[in-house]
């Protein structure tokens, strides 16, 4: 939890100048109903006029004073609340954009949303209401009690006699709601992760008509948060109503106690009813404390919550290299895997096993397996997504843990098998590589990627939006927009991670045609479903189960990798196969 008090330390003036003058406030409070005994004992029963005027004069400036120290603690809340859960909100997201893949396959996307709004919101409130109420409540509660007991100090007995039932109650009911809130925030991350699903997959639900099923999916999951929801608001909603019924039971003894001693002579009727009027502040006071306590028992399930984000410590840390070592030689490998492995966090099972090989700059790099068999993992390893169980990564002769990681990526223009695109023009998409990059570079790098010819038929040309995700464009044209995209960068190496596999042959063809001629200098690993985007590789990769069962050019392994030769002969006949599989 110290993790977020810092955050608070910009508004220390806040944090004490709103509980000071609340303080004040609460002061004042107290000393209203001794003024009134004094109205009712020196000015009532005495009908002097003047008395009583002049002490209800004095009893407005009072008020006002008291109005306006609330006033200025209202306004210290809302600035040290509002900064406090802005400043944890920017924290909590620079912190999580330093998480590499595995933290975030940890968490998962549904529940860091959730921690980074509701529940930061819930530390907003408490640290508005820290400020506001910490303070004025207990003293209210406290100070009521004593000035009671210099009134009477025999009634004040029956209070005392009922501050344990209240406690009992206290702590019955924050023992039974502090384990719901969690639950209650688990229950909204599950939710919340059906919504994102239902959201992001509406067009599979819609194609398999699950539609039903999913509606249903979506109020099981509501009805069992809606379920913890009542269980806990049912234990929180007993809190005001039970302190109520002691205060008043203890009340109505008072005031049985207190008419005795009245007609015995012991106690005045302006004493009885400024102590009546302590007793009130007291009840009330105890109702705002144990709002309270509900208040901070789910802020205390959210602090956690958020805690646990800011204390996972990133599995893959930066290192600075200098720049002079990206000049690359042609005497070294550009990327050498030295018996490399790799699992995932939530498995024993290992997604890559010692895997071994070496690129040269300027070479053209297929890989190609089964579906689950280790592709895009081997090359998420290269740029650091993921960090190496065993063995170790080299980009030219040098470990790449030696790099720091915006050095390291800069080299390496990667295509994703999603092509995910940002909101707005198709210009700022393409020049999230490089922003300095010139109209004619985009042009040319757009032309290499097949997707100049599309762009120029549209309306408003590089300045056509790209709506959210690029759902205003094919499968087929995210694709290659994301291809001239990491072109813009002007990498050193470039990944296509099935980038193709939307496209159609011949425009599959064209942009194979256009990168050789183009980009002859640039090292390019293709990863590919199919044999006849690979075969011109100078190198192909076979993958199996996590190994590297084959490797050499396209003719050596269908003489030598009988995975690769079964490959070839499910998507073309032998003679296509021999001939390099030119479909």
């Amino acid at each position: 939890m110290k993790e977020l008090l810092k955050f608070l330390a910009p508004y220390k003036k806040e944090c004490i100048l709103g509980p000071f003058f609340k303080l004040l406030e609460a002061i004042l409070e107290l000393l209203l109903p001794t003024v009134m005994v004094l109205v009712i004992n020196s000015g009532v029963l005495q009908k002097n006029t003047s008395y009583v005027l002049k002490m209800g004069v004095m009893m407005i400036l009072m008020s006002l004073l008291g109005f306006g120290c609330s006033l200025i603690c209202q306004y210290s809340a809302a600035k040290a609340s509002q900064g406090y859960g802005t400043d944890l909100r920017n924290a909590l997201f620079k912190h999580i954009s330093s998480f590499s893949y595995a933290e975030l396959d940890y968490f998962g996307a549904s529940t860091l949303t959730t921690r980074l709004t509701n529940d930061i919101n819930q530390l907003q409130l408490a640290v508005a209401m820290l400020i506001r109420l910490v303070v004025r409540a207990p003293f209210i509660c406290i100070g009521a009690i004593i000035m009671a007991m210099f009134l009477n100090f025999r009634l004040s007995l029956i209070l005392i006699a009922a501050s344990p039932l209240f406690i009992v109650v206290l702590y019955f009911i924050i023992s039974k709601s502090s384990r719901l809130y969690k639950s209650c925030q688990q229950k909204l991350d599950d939710l919340s992760t059906i919504i994102r699903e239902n959201l992001t997959g509406v067009r599979v639900i819609r194609a398999f008509a699950k539609h039903h099923h999913e509606a249903d999916r979506f109020n099981y999951a509501n009805d069992d948060l809606t379920a913890v929801y009542n269980l806990v608001a049912k234990f929180s909603a007993l809190l005001s109503p039970a302190t109520s019924l002691i205060m008043n039971m203890a009340i109505v003894v008072i005031l049985w106690a207190g008419g005795i001693q009245i007609n015995a002579g012991n106690f005045t009727q302006g004493e009885m009813i400024a102590y009546i009027n302590y007793i009130t502040q007291v009840l009330l006071a105890l109702i705002v404390v144990s709002n309270l306590i509900i208040i901070f028992t789910k802020a205390s399930a959210s602090a956690q919550r958020v805690s646990e984000v800011l204390c996972m410590r990133p599995s893959i840390t930066s290192l600075q290299r200098d720049s002079d070592d990206l000049c690359m030689s042609l005497d070294v490998p550009l990327i050498e895997f030295r018996n490399v492995s790799f699992s995932y966090y939530n498995t024993a099972d290992k997604a890559v096993e010692d895997i071994s090989f070496s690129i040269y700059a300027g070479q053209t790099i297929g890989v190609i397996g089964a579906t689950g068999s280790g592709k895009t993992t081997l090359v998420n390893l290269i740029g650091r997504f993921y960090e190496v169980t065993s063995g170790s990564i080299k980009v030219n002769n040098y470990d790449i843990k030696s790099y720091a990681l915006t050095t390291l990526r800069k080299i390496i223009g990667y295509v994703p098998q999603k092509s995910d695109l940002i909101k707005g023009t198709i210009s700022e998409n393409l020049k999230l590589g490089n922003e300095k990059s010139t109209s004619e570079a985009i042009q040319q790098a757009c032309v290499i990627a097949q997707a100049d010819s599309f762009i120029r038929q549209l309306p408003e040309g590089y300045s056509s939006q790209v709506e959210r995700g690029g759902q205003n464009f094919s499968g087929g044209q995210r694709q290659r927009l994301a291809i001239a995209r990491a072109l813009v960068s002007e990498p050193h190496l470039l990944i296509l991670d099935d980038s193709a596999s939307a496209l159609d042959f011949a425009t599959e063809s064209q942009l194979r045609k256009a990168l050789k001629e183009g980009l002859e200098s640039m090292t390019i690993i293709t990863i590919s479903q199919r044999a006849s985007s690979i075969h011109h590789c100078d190198q192909i990769l076979v993958m199996d189960d996590g190994r590297i069962v084959g490797q050499g050019t396209h003719d050596e392994l269908l003489v030598n990798c009988p995975v690769y030769y079964e490959i070839c002969l499910s998507q073309m006949s032998r003679d296509e196969a021999h001939q390099g599989g030119l479909l």
